[in-house]
């Protein structure tokens, strides 16, 4: 993927807000905070990259969508109206979104991770999860989550269900991993930075730009190439900014 910045405009990336998580009130909170930023980032943004679980669990059924996060898509479709590019990278809890956020606020929806030429510099761009070697059971449930029976059955059970159940999985997988618990396991035992380094041995990327571990880290891998955690929305609050020469890993405050 190709993208030039206009002048004096910058990228923006963000990830793991978790919106809908630990409860309603820190919820609408943490949202309001976001939705501070975007307001603030709107000035001088070209484009805004989501890199996953936005929302702490999504399923689209044809005609149905959980409900929550206006504040949030409405100021999306508002900076989409502007002319601002939003792209979505689904997360591992936001798996399931389709069509709504392309129809709704006009963003464009990626899957897997991608490479993005932003001006003249690379950017391997991605959620993160699944990535690198281990993490064997996780990457089979994901194969069964997004398999297209077990949507298609999934979508058999009524809203109300499905989602509530969904979400309580959701905390559940949170409650047994200690959510806000992620020790920084060391750059030879950190399963994206190893990955990331690998892959620098194909190609010569500036930038890896990932979310998925909530720790917000600026790791350089080489000379020419820096790994970039974005943290997360929940105890962090931090984001990246690309001014087209160099890109920072910041803090809202």
């Amino acid at each position: 993927m190709r993208l030039f910045l206009s002048h004096g405009k910058k990228a923006y990336f963000a990830s793991d807000q978790h919106f809908g998580a630990l409860n309603v009130v820190s919820s609408r909170w943490r949202e309001h905070k976001f939705i501070r930023w975007l307001d603030q980032i709107k000035a001088d943004a070209h484009v805004l990259f989501l890199l996953g679980d936005v929302f702490d669990f999504w399923f689209e059924y044809r005609e149905v969508v959980p409900k929550g996060f206006v504040r949030t898509l409405g100021k999306l479709a508002e900076m989409n109206d502007y002319g601002i590019r939003i792209i979505f990278f689904v997360g591992n809890h936001d798996l399931w979104l389709k069509e709504y956020l392309a129809e709704e606020i006009g963003a464009v929806i990626f899957y897997e991770k991608t490479d993005y030429l932003i001006d003249d510099k690379l950017f391997m761009i991605g959620h993160g999860d699944g990535l690198g070697s281990g993490d064997v059971c996780y990457k089979r449930l994901k194969r069964l989550f997004t398999n297209h029976w077990a949507c298609f059955l999934f979508r058999w059970l009524h809203p109300d269900l499905g989602v509530r159940f969904g979400r309580y999985l959701s905390l559940k997988n949170k409650a047994n991993r200690g959510y806000l618990n992620h020790p920084f396991l060391g750059e030879d035992k950190e399963r994206l930075i190893l990955y990331a380094k690998r892959k620098l041995k194909e190609k010569a990327y500036d930038f890896f730009i990932f979310g998925h571990r909530h720790l917000p880290s600026d790791i350089a891998l080489s000379p020419q190439s820096r790994y970039i955690n974005l943290g997360d929305w929940i105890q962090h609050f931090t984001y990246a900014e690309y001014d087209g020469q160099d890109i920072q890993l910041k803090k809202f405050r």
